[in-house]
């Protein structure tokens, strides 16, 4: 069943103001930031890596091997969301803390923050627009062979692999979204992300121990699928133009993937009101789904739903 207003009754010329959706009062007490949920969902987070990390780094050969690695790599590659959350400043009531947490969830998540939060502030701005959204840099899957290598996370890696050395060897020009004034600061923070890799990787080699492979290379190349297989639902199939109540996807998912997102799959609500915290958007989208075109039962639907464009297109 699709749970999906049909995009033509909220066409970007009908669509209600954004500041009409909620009140004043509505948005003040939603916008309240809490440094105690932010820790605990951080806590979480990191108790889950611990636990299955712990099972995959000791129980070769046991049954339970697969879920956990499965459940640690997505840990791993699911850090992405606290970064996103924090690139906005709205995980913890403090500001410093917010940016400490980024740049850590960055690290595990082979994002570096000050690009990212510079990148992801001009695809708020611009979502959804083929000439200035920097997510639109990566091709969208067109045929099914396109679909499979984008969930595989294989260009995602190489692109990473380009930025990073592209960033740390002062070469910014292919990127508008970073300001003149914040260049120094992004080259100088990769730098040290690089820096933390090259030392971890040292230390490995050193002790004749493979762990940067088996506990954070490998474990993060099997979660990548997972998260390319979420993120793809965000905006592919709706609508490119500046009406954010069409050209974002709300994904009503299963409690535990929605916990390691960050309620990330509410995202529609998050591109209305990006000042919202995390633990506030479940409340938001009681609010606001009446209005939305995209709100779909799943991320499997969504992307068999993707898949099936291609046969009829």
């Amino acid at each position: 069943m699709n749970l999906a207003v049909s995009e033509s009754a909220i066409s970007e010329s009908t669509a209600p103001e954004i500041h009409s959706v909620l009140t004043i009062d509505m948005l003040k007490e939603l916008n309240r930031r809490s440094t105690t949920k932010g820790f605990i969902q951080l806590a979480s987070h990191f108790l889950i890596l611990g636990i299955s990390g712990y099972i995959w780094g000791t129980n070769f050969g046991h049954w339970a091997i697969v879920p956990a690695l499965i459940i640690y790599g997505f840990g791993f590659a699911a850090m992405f969301a606290p970064l996103h959350e924090c690139s906005h400043r709205t995980a913890f009531g403090n500001n410093a803390l917010n940016d400490a947490v980024c740049w850590i969830a960055g690290l595990l998540s082979f994002y570096n923050s000050a690009f990212f939060r510079r990148y992801h502030k001009w695809h708020h701005r611009y979502a959804q627009d083929a000439n200035k959204d920097p997510e639109l840099s990566d091709p969208v899957p067109q045929t099914f062979k396109d679909y499979l290598l984008t969930i595989s996370g294989l260009p995602w890696w190489w692109g990473k692999l380009q930025t990073h050395t592209r960033v740390a060897l002062g070469q910014l020009d292919s990127y508008p979204f970073i300001p003149e004034s914040a260049r120094a600061e992004v080259i100088r923070s990769t730098r040290l992300q690089l820096a933390v890799y090259a030392i971890a990787i040292l230390v490995s080699i050193v002790a004749r121990q493979p762990w940067f492979v088996t506990y954070w290379l490998f474990p993060l190349f099997v979660g990548q699928p997972i998260l390319r297989f979420i993120l793809l639902a965000e905006h592919t199939g709706c609508s490119h133009d500046r009406n954010p109540f069409t050209n974002t996807r709300s994904t009503i998912t299963l409690f535990p993937l929605r916990f390691l997102m960050w309620n990330m799959p509410f995202h529609a609500e998050h591109h209305l009101y990006p000042s919202i915290p995390f633990h506030q958007l479940p409340q938001t989208h009681q609010q606001v789904k009446q209005y939305l075109a995209h709100v779909d039962p799943g991320y499997v639907k969504v992307n068999c739903d993707i898949v099936s464009g291609f046969s009829q297109a």
